[in-house]
């Protein structure tokens, strides 16, 4: 009896792989009434995989499906969603820098639970070239980021990130590149024969890629850059350049990237399979970086709508942040 369950069980398991197998083989890209790749729809960059990658795994860019289930287990966002999903105390007391309760609770976050899988490899890190998969920043570099810290601070609004003012999304999420963040990392993709619209859910960024059209002159410096776009086979090819100079550092918690305004992001959507859109992207600028570096993200299809993030640069937020900077030199000449 144990013998003829154990060959049924067999069977099924083979017919389910040869099933799902052949219809892999059948699949083939949709497409829009023009013929170009149909890559449309609401579409989630959410991970635990990170842009750059843990230091102690060096050159370790795959892991097992075992590594990786045991990277998910302990990943300190997923920890917190299972220590921190409770609700807010209403009787809690007002938020201190040292108070537990003056940040989001997990209710909040949503930056993603799983590792990156693209085909069957599990990723340690967004970025594949260079292979230690770290930015190869120039000294360049370092000193932008040191002057940036020196010019940044409390005296007025145009000296706080552009996340709190409602400018653009917090870190990179609309991009380019775009990369996920702590909550948010839903994109809706609308294109025709001439344009793709890339609508981003963090602060509702819009992104407008033109078709097979060229770069307007260097003077026009939108926030998330200047991108055109073309076709190559499969592929959505767009090249982004002449970025907004209050666009140069991107600031996240789970990345940190100084783009200058003179880089070239050049991107690549490939639909490569009915669930998944491989993202990737390559940034150069021979200042900021000693080589071109490239990065790979899976796109997934999101569950449910596109809501509107209601943001406004009169937010009640930075006016608070700016008192609160008012009275702390105010105590601090006492």
């Amino acid at each position: 009896m144990k013998t003829q369950l154990a060959k049924l069980l067999l069977t099924l398991f083979a017919t389910l792989i040869i099933s799902a197998s052949t219809a892999q083989d059948s699949w083939q890209v949709p497409r829009t009434e023009t013929g170009a790749p149909d890559l449309q729809g609401t579409w989630t960059s959410a991970s635990i995989t990170t842009l750059e990658r843990d230091p102690e795994l060096g050159e370790k860019l795959v892991v097992t499906a075992e590594e990786a289930l045991r990277m998910e287990q302990t990943s300190a966002f997923n920890l917190l969603s299972v220590l921190d999903d409770v609700p807010s105390d209403p009787n809690r007391t007002a938020p201190t820098d040292g108070n537990a309760d003056a940040g989001y609770n997990a209710f909040w976050i949503d930056p993603g639970k799983r590792i990156a899988r693209i085909g069957k490899e599990y990723r340690t890190s967004f970025i594949i070239d260079p292979e230690n998969g770290q930015i190869p920043y120039t000294e360049s570099s370092g000193r932008a980021f040191f002057d940036y810290r020196q010019n940044s601070g409390f005296d007025g609004p145009e000296q706080r990130p552009l996340g709190e003012r409602c400018m653009v999304g917090f870190g990179s999420s609309a991009g380019p590149p775009m990369l996920p963040v702590l909550y948010n990392n839903h994109y809706q993709i609308v294109q025709n024969e001439n344009y793709v619209m890339i609508l981003v859910e963090m602060n509702h960024d819009a992104r407008i890629v033109r078709l097979d059209s060229e770069h307007q002159g260097d003077d026009f410096k939108p926030w998330l850059g200047d991108s055109i776009g073309f076709w190559d086979g499969d592929t959505l090819v767009v090249e982004t350049v002449n970025f907004h100079p209050q666009q140069s550092f991107r600031f996240a918690i789970k990345h940190t990237l100084y783009l200058p305004q003179t880089a070239k992001v050049i991107e690549r959507f490939t639909r490569t399979a009915e669930n998944e859109i491989l993202y990737e992207f390559t940034i150069e600028d021979e200042q900021a970086y000693s080589q071109p570096w490239t990065a790979q993200i899976p796109l997934r299809p999101a569950e449910g709508q596109l809501y509107e993030y209601a943001c406004h640069e009169g937010n009640y937020a930075l006016p608070g942040i700016l008192a609160g900077a008012r009275r702390g030199e105010l105590e601090g000449s006492n």
